[in-house]
């Protein structure tokens, strides 16, 4: 009788941790899924980018993409560069930044806004420091430099950024960086525009 109890104790033990171990292991790889579709993503992104700027015609990475590349920015004190995509729809933003729909292309007149993710596309934005030199090219294939005046903490729905301001960049994304769920904060970066084009 203690035998058998034990058998039982024994193979309850042991479903337990086979189903701690799945869970983990299912866990494990649906970030590992989410990061290896954000980079090939990203991949694919590139080389429509080069055929937007090949003739200047937006150009999809894939037929059922909702979006396009219309712009690259670059980081170049972190060495990282991201394919901008045409909107901030959930679609779009899983495959990398996108340009705020109502605020100029990067290069019009007034403030450009891309968003992008916290724990993909833009963790990144943690890292960047006043007077870092962002670049983005747009698809006439003119790179513009700005340069980073402040990162500051805002609320989502009282940012104050005003696209009508004076031509530059905000690069927001979801704060705090390690949160789970979404909540009011945004990060947000300000950068203004160098007057040379490079």
């Amino acid at each position: 009788m203690k035998a058998l109890t034990a058998n039982k104790a024994a193979v309850l033990w042991t479903a337990a941790i086979l189903l701690c171990v799945g869970l983990g292991a299912w866990q494990l790889g649906q970030g590992l899924y989410i990061m290896a579709k954000a980079e090939l993503a990203q991949v694919l992104l590139e080389r429509a980018w080069a055929k937007t700027l090949e003739d200047g015609k937006p150009h999809k990475a894939w037929s059922w993409a909702d979006t396009w590349p219309v712009a690259k920015i670059e980081f170049p004190s972190l060495g990282e560069s991201r394919i901008v995509l045409s909107n901030t729809s959930g679609e779009a933003l899983a495959f990398g930044p996108g340009h705020l729909l109502g605020s100029p292309l990067p290069g019009g007149n007034g403030t450009s806004v891309i968003a992008g993710h916290r724990d993909t596309h833009f963790s990144l934005l943690r890292d960047l420091k006043n007077d870092d030199i962002v670049i983005v090219t747009s698809v006439d294939g003119i790179g513009r430099e700005y340069k980073i005046r402040e990162s500051k903490v805002v609320l989502a729905d009282n940012s104050r950024i005003d696209p009508s301001a004076a031509a530059g960049l905000v690069l927001v994304t979801c704060y705090p960086f390690d949160a789970r769920e979404r909540g009011p904060l945004r990060y947000a970066v300000f950068a203004n525009e160098s007057p040379d084009a490079i």
